[in-house]
């Protein structure tokens, strides 16, 4: 296989025609087809299904596809590698922070510090739920990302340790406040708002929860921070979230908050990466820099790098 087959191949996937696929790589559909002939006769392989509306790839022209994409990439960044080492530090770095923790509170002081370090990097922040981008990390389409999670291996992903969360109980002024700390068991009376079950955090809620056989009351399932302080701020109900996001309710919804206790539970902050797609030279810069100022917060799991 050689790049230029397979720089054709993804492009006829991605517009699934053809003749649209001919028009874009400017080449003749006939010489576009001989290249794709000539591709699945080298892998022994049919790639592509004609039908009325066009190709839709095969089971195997999938697996090509995702392959493909990641080779593509990683010669695109070789090449933008070999430059930038020639004229100093640049490129494109992609990170994600998961939304509503202590990752977001990163992402100034990581640009600050990139722009006076490396200013011939351009960042790209995607602020998203962990399960979105460890999927694009996975994929091979984000190259790092801070995100709750970690407890347990997942093919195609590396975790590295950051810090530990405890989880608190926030309220609205209208609900009493139970204290400084607050048993878990009494959790079972508050009218809860929290993710939905998929998410790391509500997955965290509910095992402590069944640990001591108790069902938290959710009324509602809220993914938005916005959204969640307003619901606090109007006197609707309380939640459980991280210290990091109970601070940013507190000052937004003029609320209170109270550790859990008996059972504590703590949610892992990790730094996510491919666990066999090497890290461009923007990106290993990007991770030294997250890992320094991780390292500054009390409580890192990590040494100042």
């Amino acid at each position: 296989m050689n790049l230029r087959r397979l720089k054709y191949f993804v492009k006829i996937v991605d517009v699934g025609s053809l003749t649209q696929a001919a028009d874009l790589l400017h080449i003749a559909q006939p010489a576009l087809s001989q290249q794709l002939a000539t591709l699945e006769g080298e892998v022994r392989q049919q790639l592509l299904l004609r039908t009325k509306r066009g190709v839709t790839p095969t089971e195997a022209g999938k697996v090509l596809y995702r392959h493909a994409q990641l080779i593509l990439r990683q010669c695109d960044q070789a090449v933008t590698d070999m430059h930038a080492a020639s004229r100093g530090l640049s490129g494109s770095v992609s990170i994600g922070l998961a939304p509503g923790t202590l990752a977001a509170t990163l992402a100034l002081p990581l640009l600050r510090t990139l722009r006076t370090r490396h200013p011939g990097i351009v960042p790209y922040l995607n602020e998203n739920y962990g399960t979105t981008l460890s999927e694009l990390i996975m994929n091979g389409r984000m190259d790092l990302a801070v995100i709750y999670g970690g407890r347990s291996a997942v093919h195609g992903l590396s975790f590295l340790p950051l810090l530990r969360e405890s989880l608190v109980l926030v309220g609205p002024q209208g609900l009493e406040c139970p204290g400084e700390a607050v048993p878990l068991a009494a959790v079972a009376g508050y009218e809860l708002y929290l993710p939905r079950a998929y998410n790391y955090m509500r997955k965290l809620v509910d095992e402590a929860c069944a640990s001591i056989g108790i069902t938290p009351r959710v009324v509602a399932e809220i993914e938005s921070v916005s959204t969640l302080a307003a619901v606090i701020g109007d006197g609707l109900g309380a939640t459980l979230v991280p210290t990091s996001l109970a601070r940013q309710l507190v000052v937004e919804a003029g609320a209170w908050q109270a550790r859990i206790i008996d059972p504590v539970i703590e949610a892992p902050l990790v730094l996510c990466q491919s666990d066999h797609l090497p890290l461009s030279e923007p990106a290993q810069a990007a991770k030294e820099i997250l890992l320094e100022l991780v390292a500054g917060i009390p409580g890192a799991a990590v040494a100042a790098v």
